[in-house]
């Protein structure tokens, strides 16, 4: 049975050009975005701790999460909007100045 991310998270990754939404397609963007990452499936304790079954690591950052798609999602959404930060600081920047 597929996982199917919820519709919030699937209209965020939209508004950034991310159309697919499968494990493989987000993983696909995620390593074209990102040279390594850690994926940890967690065992029984630390996911009734946590309340996630996964946990993937980009340098410092965490992100916990139900299923592997959703890890990706979440992990493309932090890179895709961090990465959209500055652009639009230099374009209000842009505008303000002229």
């Amino acid at each position: 049975m597929p996982v199917i991310l919820p519709e919030t998270l699937q209209e965020q990754l939209t508004h950034h050009g991310i159309t697919h939404y499968d494990e493989v397609g987000l993983r696909q963007e995620l390593e074209a975005r990102v040279p390594t990452y850690t994926l940890i499936k967690l065992a029984d304790w630390p996911a009734r701790r946590w309340k996630c079954h996964y946990r993937l690591l980009i340098g410092a950052t965490m992100h916990d999460a139900q299923s592997v798609p959703e890890a990706y999602a979440l992990a493309l959404l932090s890179i895709v909007q961090h990465s959209a930060q500055p652009q639009e600081l230099e374009t209000t920047i842009e505008t303000e100045n002229g």
